[in-house]
């Protein structure tokens, strides 16, 4: 498999000079199977030059997997020209809402409403189907399996695997270790301990051995304090996890998006230094625009 990563950022685009090494664009990763199908984990506005990139090779078949519905997951995604060409096809995956009760494509609709962006969803060309997933479940895609787990987020978020041909890929979307809101006094606190060990075990269980981790890393271990919550991670929680997990290579993505170039690198350097990598561990790598990784 072939991943390349054309959003890095969380929470809100941030182009510029300050970030023009890593990228400013919002989440979107693409995955390329051995016999070439295209996957797309996301679909933030880093999903506008990869849509370029696919004009070159129509007429294109895309699966989309979205983790989350969160703008900086899909506010690319009126902006994905294959979607306006006849003979394409895109087939979008992710999550219902249970608030709502909103499947998938009533969610994505929103966007296109007149109020929001100027083209509505009948006016699409291609043939666009929809997929609301179940927690577990595994969709083929082309010589890859694609399977999905629920994380910590304050919306469904998935995690997805991708298996092809012995070689494996996990993204986390968004996710916040669970941590305990309970106090040690409170007569819930044993039960939902329980709950975060059994949640904890069932993830691990699910990327075990992965080839590639990419996790959400958008937080320092000091920063975390004060955005405990929020449903994001930290460079100490991604590799704790990836450790566990005995996951080969880890990318740190989600950049902060008021982070600078510099300080992202320094950033990642503090983290090196405080775990300096020994046999056995996983290569450690800043995910970054343009970045291309095989696996």
């Amino acid at each position: 498999m072939k991943i390349r990563f054309w959003g890095v950022r969380g929470s809100i685009a941030s182009p510029g000079t300050d970030t023009v090494r890593y990228g400013g664009n919002t989440t979107c990763i693409e995955v390329r199977t051995d016999d070439n199908h295209v996957i797309i984990l996301d679909g933030g506005t880093g999903i506008f030059p990869l849509a370029q990139s696919l004009l070159r090779e129509l007429p294109v078949t895309c699966n989309i997997f979205i983790t989350h519905t969160h703008w900086d997951h899909i506010q690319g995604l009126p902006f994905f020209i294959p979607q306006y060409i006849p003979a394409n096809k895109l087939v979008l995956h992710g999550a219902h809402d249970p608030v709502a009760q909103r499947d998938l494509r009533q969610i994505l609709s929103y966007q296109y409403q007149y109020c929001y962006f100027p083209v509505r969803e009948v006016e699409l060309k291609a043939n666009l189907e929809y997929v609301t997933l179940k927690e577990y479940q595994s969709v083929q895609v082309g010589d890859a399996v694609v399977s999905c787990i629920y994380m910590n987020h304050p919306v469904l978020n998935f995690g997805y695997r991708i298996d092809c041909n012995g070689k494996s890929v996990f993204f986390t979307g968004d996710h916040e270790p669970i941590y305990n809101i309970y106090d040690d006094k409170h007569h819930d606190h044993e039960e939902y301990s329980r709950f975060i060990e059994q949640k904890d075990l069932a993830i691990l269980d699910f990327i075990k051995d992965v080839d590639v981790l990419i996790a959400d890393t958008s937080y320092t271990e000091e920063e975390y304090e004060a955005k405990r919550g929020w449903g994001h991670g930290t460079y100490d929680t991604s590799v704790a996890l990836a450790k566990a997990a005995n996951a080969k290579h880890l990318f740190f993505t989600h950049h902060e998006p008021t982070r600078n170039d510099d300080q992202l690198e320094q950033i990642y350097q503090t983290a090196m230094n405080k775990y300096p990598r020994k046999e056995g561990d996983p290569h450690y790598y800043l995910a970054q625009e343009g970045l291309e990784f095989e696996v």
